[in-house]
């Protein structure tokens, strides 16, 4: 079965959850999938810099940044990182920096929107916790399913 999200939602539309579409697509790679790892901060992407830094295993890191557009979360530094740690993607309720290199990088990136300003470092934030992010709510270890479409969440693989 293919994993496109239209299809996903087609044959398994009671099981999923459809984020609302307000994310852009930032990463060299506009389909992506995997299991669900979670970090809620504000403006400091000191954790975003420590989850990337550990084995992503395929898994995709769903950010909830509050939604803020006055700092950047991820730039091409931490998307090169995530890239050699073995992470599908990143989900970003943020915005990200360094666009035209992370275009480049075989990684998902879904992210608010694009913003030069780096974050500040206080090592602040949660991570492995439920969030709320773009209406839907969103557990570690659930699956997200990304691409052109849209931004789909399933609590078991699909497809």
């Amino acid at each position: 079965m293919s994993l496109a999200t239209t299809d996903l939602c087609d044959a398994f539309d009671a099981e999923i959850q459809v984020l609302d579409p307000v994310f852009q697509s930032f990463g060299g790679h506009a389909r992506f999938h995997g299991p669900i790892a979670t970090l809620k901060l504000f403006e400091d992407n000191s954790l975003v810099r420590q989850m990337l830094g550990e084995p992503g295993n395929g898994r995709v890191l769903v950010v909830d940044g509050g939604g803020s557009r006055r700092c950047a979360l991820l730039g091409d530094q931490l998307g090169e990182l995530a890239v050699k740690n073995g992470w599908a993607g990143l989900v970003i309720d943020g915005c990200v920096r360094d666009s035209a290199a992370l275009g480049k990088l075989p990684l998902g990136v879904k992210a608010l929107a694009a913003h030069p300003r780096k974050s500040v470092k206080r090592d602040s934030g949660q991570r492995d916790l439920p969030l709320r992010v773009a209406g839907c709510d969103i557990l570690p270890g659930q699956w997200l399913y990304a691409d052109e479409d849209g931004v789909i969440v399933s609590g078991r693989p699909l497809g």
